[in-house]
């Protein structure tokens, strides 16, 4: 049965389609204290992928990722809080000393201040020598320039060939990354190896576009209160993109005031390329505060042009 939604007259509803993060929600805490109503509705379903988490695991096991000329990989790449979640899994099974020796020069790159946080808790319970860069890169694409800027000095060519870098990834993912790394318009000896592990499996969730509808229709007598009102949608995903389109097309022919923000480019603009939707906000960077700060600049827009008209 989905679940009922209910908004106050006093705040914002701010829907946002992703699971609740637990303990606690950044999202939750950044927008509750910016006097919106955060509401989540999971789109997502995912499932570890077992048998290729166990062959990351027995990479860590048998000593193919201990320094030295024989180590099968420099680095892992992460770009999404699920990869991490089911790494963080294995960890366990793996003891303390094989742990200690592999993660010596170990790099974890990854992208975005959340997965960066969850990876540090990981690094310092289980990989005390590794070290995560990358938070700050925002993106893919951003992420490939900083990785090609700092993994290529770490190795000199009279040392042989540089270990490729492993991308723990869903099956649903964007290339930009190894095809950046491995561009034939590099200089060979600029080329980094990447080899890509589907370690989990994403699917929308059932229900959810039920659930969606029903919370844009609760939010209607919010709206009704004051024309100044808006009520905002923000994805973070272009996992389950068609069933929100085809709610918010569904919506009346009058003025719209249900606007979407999405986390980042790729979901911007697989809504704006496969469904011609036009997201309203793209954040600068994937955190809270990026959706924040481009919803605060569009709404002060928008009462503009309507106290001009």
């Amino acid at each position: 049965m989905p679940p009922q939604f209910t908004f106050n007259t006093s705040s914002t509803p701010i829907l946002l389609l992703k699971t609740k993060s637990s303990p606690t929600d950044s999202y939750e805490e950044y927008f509750s204290a910016q006097s919106y109503t955060p509401t989540f509705i999971p789109v997502l379903e995912h499932n570890f992928h077992t048998p290729n988490l166990t062959t990351v695991k027995q990479l860590f096991q048998s000593g193919a990722l201990n320094p030295g000329p024989g180590r099968k990989y420099g680095g892992l790449i992460f770009t999404s809080q699920r990869a991490v979640e089911g790494f963080a899994t294995i960890l366990n099974d793996i003891d303390e000393s094989t742990k200690q020796t592999s993660s010596q020069s170990l790099i974890l790159y990854t992208v975005g201040p959340a997965t960066s946080r969850s990876l540090t808790s990981i690094r310092d319970d289980h990989l005390p020598h590794a070290t995560i860069l990358g938070s700050e890169t925002g993106n893919g694409e951003n992420l490939a320039h900083f990785i090609l800027s700092h993994y290529n000095p770490l190795y000199d060519s009279q040392d042989g060939p540089k270990p490729p870098l492993l991308f723990l990834v869903g099956e649903q993912r964007r290339d930009i990354i190894p095809k950046m790394l491995m561009a034939g318009s590099l200089p060979p000896e600029q080329r980094i190896g990447v080899d890509e592990l589907v370690v989990y499996e994403t699917g929308v969730m059932e229900g959810f576009e039920e659930s969606f509808g029903k919370a844009v229709r609760a939010s209607e007598e919010f709206l009704g209160g004051a024309v100044e009102r808006a009520v905002w949608v923000v994805v973070f995903s272009p996992t389950g993109c068609d069933a929100m389109v085809r709610v918010l097309k569904g919506l009346g022919d009058g003025e719209r005031r249900v606007f979407v923000a999405t986390i980042g480019p790729t979901t911007r603009d697989h809504l704006k390329n496969k469904y011609g939707f036009e997201a309203d906000v793209c954040a600068e960077k994937p955190s809270q505060e990026g959706v924040g700060m481009g919803i605060v600049e569009f709404m002060e827009n928008w009462r503009k042009n309507r106290a001009g008209q």
